[in-house]
């Protein structure tokens, strides 16, 4: 065993990976804040939408059997309009030979713009109760509706039946349709008409409450005399039929411009004005009926109205019909007006955001399948490919070879690590490169050596400067001419070294990649690695593999020609993943570089939350800044063009584009669970689940790995696989914003050995 004196002893002040892991995690702190924030809008935004879209429509709903004992008989018996004034509740008839035209459950993109140009077209107002969640989706409908002279009332903001709420949601109901009018049309109104309402005698105990609090607050609740029944679909002649009043009457009459099929009321609506006209019949809005009963009690006349109401007559059709209207509503002005025109931005954002993200989802699920689909069929090619009884890579390689320790502080490790290797049965030189270790890596080094009796250790100090400082130092000193490159909590299996270097009889390989397992997969979050380790990564490699794209040789076990390293310059700095940045200037000089699975090292994996995004973060964003420094390969000719036109848009697809987007299927599947199909998105979500579990499965058995661990799967992929998605999204974000992460330490543990029953 020979030593190379450090060039300066051990520092107490912080070395500069310190200072600048330090300097860098204090600027990725601000990009973590703004990938969650990204995070939370979108969330926000399919919040927003799903809420939105909650279904409008029902009116076959009925409440049978509820008392109505708390609710005036004169209420009961009463006109349509119900008012209060000064505390006491009143109702208006409507006139007789009056029509108050209302309209439930709009605005809709496809009928309520025919409705309106019907209406104008006979110089008919109509008032229109409108949900509010419709009202913020399509203001400009709503805008133009008061511009020609409608009225607007209330109907909710999700059409839900306040009866049942509490005072609370009640509140929220009519506010957020107050300021999505306000939004779409700069007003708000006094009317309101609840959904699943009737004739005044519907009134039960449950309801009464509600429109009493209403009444307080100023509204008027609206009812109907006749209903059209059109939701029934009945036809046109019955529509026109059932909304048509017994003999001179006057009524409101209900139709719907929205929550379903509506072309049988397009296609009513303008025989019954005719026939309704042909009748002598005028028409009017809600606060034109409340207006002529206003102008009657003024000049002291008796309109025949029901006993306990009073009415008018109003004639003039339309004429007027912007001045009546002012009596329902109110300009919109300060908060309401800018909370309304808020509202009605972010919800244009969320029916903008949600149909993109659908489409990506379209893509991504597309991806996603086709990567499974690729990696099963590529895999088992490979599989059968490399276990053919014929299959040799050439002579076999006996040729001595060195393996580099890079070590930064890994006392932990590092003895096991050499213990592994001394068992090797290869011959093999050692390098420890301690990259200025400030916790005695050196020293241990050099006792786990003496203690086991190896001659073939040289432990080599440097100043600290970076693992690939490190491995260019081991390279340069290396005695052969394969190299192997092992990280310092890594542990070799006896015959790892022996497998990983056959390749090297093939004079074209210039790199090998070992099959890297996770060492302490008895923890959770070890688990969940262990399952991406043998699913993601080894079975990807399979497949690049065949395909001579190979992006990543891992750093805990690779094999490469020293004459390939010094020809494409060494590890270089100027990327976080020195080892992809190396393997992808491998192909583009011409290399091939292959997957031995066979060749299996054990290595610590991060044992906590806090290492695991740090490592990710690091892998990802680095693999990012590879891709952008080879970029020019897509343009290359031979070896270079078939990794930049082949290999990148692979890797850029699969580990970047695919999973940056990943999460709209799981978000979809929440948004669906909720808003759409609960069942239906359940069996979809386990469905794909399904197709993850098969693949896992055929990875565990070409590794011949225990099957158990499988069981962690769906819970890896609630829980594991969103963290994930954070990590490459904070990668994302840097990669935009600029920033640089040098050599990150992971706190190590050192209880990876090499497992029982191996060698």
């Amino acid at each position: 065993m020979t030593t190379t004196t450090p060039s300066r002893g051990r520092r107490r002040a912080p070395s500069r990976i310190e200072r600048a892991a330090g300097k860098a995690a204090a600027l990725q702190k601000p990009r973590v804040i703004l990938a969650l924030l990204l995070l939370l809008g979108l969330t926000s935004v399919m919040l927003l939408d799903g809420y939105l879209r909650a279904e409008v429509g029902g009116d076959e709903r009925v409440r049978d059997g509820a008392s109505s004992s708390k609710v005036p008989d004169k209420i009961i018996n009463g006109g349509p309009i119900l008012s209060f004034r000064s505390g006491q509740a009143t109702t208006i008839s409507v006139p007789s030979k009056t029509i108050a035209l209302t309209f439930d459950d709009g605005p809709n993109p496809t009928y309520t713009p025919q409705v309106l140009k019907i209406l104008e077209k006979y110089d008919v107002p109509a008032t229109f109760f409108l949900v509010g969640s419709m009202v913020s989706r399509y203001p400009g409908i709503v805008k133009d509706m008061v511009d020609q002279g409608n009225e607007v009332g209330i109907h909710t903001f999700t059409h839900v039946d306040l009866s049942y709420q509490s005072d609370a949601r009640i509140r929220r109901e009519m506010t957020q349709t107050q300021l999505a009018l306000a939004g779409a049309a700069g007003i708000t109104t006094t009317l309101f008409r609840a959904p699943y309402s009737s004739e005044t005698d519907a009134i039960d105990n449950y309801s009464w409450p509600v429109y009493e609090k209403l009444g307080e607050e100023g509204y008027t609740s609206v009812f109907v005399d006749t209903d059209s029944d059109d939701w029934k679909k009945p036809g046109v002649s019955k529509i026109v039929k059932w909304a048509t009043p017994s003999g001179t009457s006057g009524a409101a009459v209900l139709m719907h411009d929205a929550g379903g099929d509506r072309e049988q009321t397009v296609a009513a609506l303008p025989k019954y004005i005719e026939q309704m006209r042909a009748k002598g019949y005028t028409f009017t809005t809600v606060s034109g009926v409340i207006e002529a009963q206003n102008t009657a009690a003024r000049a002291g006349q008796q309109v025949n109205a029901p006993a306990g109401t009073a009415g008018g007559q109003f004639q003039g059709g339309n004429q007027n019909g912007t001045d009546r209207l002012q009596a329902a509503h109110r300009e919109a002005t300060g908060t309401t007006l800018y909370e309304g025109k808020a509202l009605v931005v972010a919800v244009a954002v969320a029916e903008y955001t949600v149909p993109t993200l659908s489409v990506g989802l379209v893509i991504v699920g597309v991806a996603v399948m086709g990567r499974f689909g690729m990696m099963l069929v590529l895999a088992r090619r490979h599989y059968r490919l490399r276990n053919k009884r014929r299959f040799s890579w050439g002579p076999t390689v006996t040729r001595p070879v060195t393996v580099i320790v890079p070590a930064y502080n890994e006392k932990e490790c590092i003895a096991n690590t050499l213990e592994s290797l001394a068992k090797s049965t290869h011959p093999i030189e050692i390098i420890v490169v301690d990259d200025g270790s400030s916790d005695g890596t050196s020293e241990i080094s050099r006792e786990a050596a003496r203690s086991l009796g190896m001659t073939n250790v040289r432990v080599i100090r440097q100043e600290n400067a970076g693992k690939p400082a490190a491995l260019n130092n081991g390279v340069r000193n290396a005695s052969y001419d394969i190299v192997i490159m092992m990280d310092g909590d890594t542990v070799f299996e006896p015959d790892a070294v022996h497998q990983l270097v056959q390749p090297f009889a093939d004079p074209e390989v210039g790199a090998v990649a070992g099959n890297a397992k996770v060492g302490n997969r008895n923890t959770l979050i070890g688990a969940w690695q262990h399952i991406e380790y043998v699913m993601g990564f080894n079975l990807d490699r399979r497949m690049y593999d065949l395909l001579r794209c190979m992006p990543t040789i891992p750093g805990a076990i690779g094999a490469f020609r020293r004459e390939a390293v010094l020809q494409v310059g060494g590890m270089s700095e100027d990327t976080l993943a020195e080892d992809t940045d190396i393997t992808i200037a491998m192909h583009r000089a011409g290399w091939r570089v292959v997957y031995q699975e066979h060749a299996r090292a054990w290595t610590e994996a991060p044992g906590s939350l806090k290492q695991l995004w740090s490592q990710r973060y690091r892998w990802s964003y680095g693999t990012m800044q590879a891709l952008w420094k080879h970029r020019k390969s897509l343009t290359d000719k031979g070896p270079s063009g078939r990794f930049g036109r082949v290999g990148m848009p692979l890797v850029v697809l699969f580990q970047i584009v695919t999973p940056v987007f990943a999460p709209l299927i799981d978000v979809f599947t929440a948004y669906s669970m909720i808003f759409v199909d609960f069942r239906a998105a359940l069996y979809a979500w386990l469905a794909v689940l399904g197709v993850q579990l098969v693949c896992a499965a055929y990875a565990f058995k070409l590794d011949k790995e225990q099957y158990r661990y499988l069981l962690m799967m769906p819970l890896q992929q609630l829980a594991y696989r969103q963290m994930m998605y954070l990590v490459l999204i904070h990668s994302c974000i840097t990669a935009l914003t600029g920033g640089r992460l040098r050599w990150q330490k992971l706190k190590r543990t050192g209880e990876v050995g090499t497992p029982a029953g191996v060698g």
